[in-house]
């Protein structure tokens, strides 16, 4: 079972690791306590939308972007394909913050 609270956090830490910054930079940025930013990626308390927006505005990534990779990962585990509608622009100027595997699928669309 795809669990919506985990697919957020790991998207979220492998933006941030991808980006070499720490827990505690991020959750200065986004004025969350570091505890909580921690349970968050690991998957332990479920953000609201006000504080994702505040962690993806620290990240500097869109949250319409990372909400599309947890998509993606979600229709993946459930076996179902979407096609891709991220405009090429917009998939070209963000997709260095992302895993390889989906910056790979979005120069592909290029």
């Amino acid at each position: 079972m795809v669990v919506l609270r985990h697919e957020i956090g790991d998207v979220l830490r492998d933006v941030r690791q991808r980006q070499g910054r720490t827990l505690r930079e991020v959750s200065h940025s986004a004025r969350v306590s570091l505890g909580y930013l921690s349970e968050v990626e690991r998957g332990q308390k479920e953000a609201s939308s006000e504080l994702l927006s505040s962690i993806c505005t620290a990240l500097d990534v869109p949250l319409s972007l990372m909400l599309r990779e947890v998509s993606d990962r979600v229709a993946n585990a459930e076996g179902v394909a979407i096609p891709d509608t991220v405009p090429t622009e917009f998939s070209r100027e963000f997709a260095r913050e992302f895993p390889e595997d989906l910056a790979r699928d979005l120069a592909r669309t290029s």
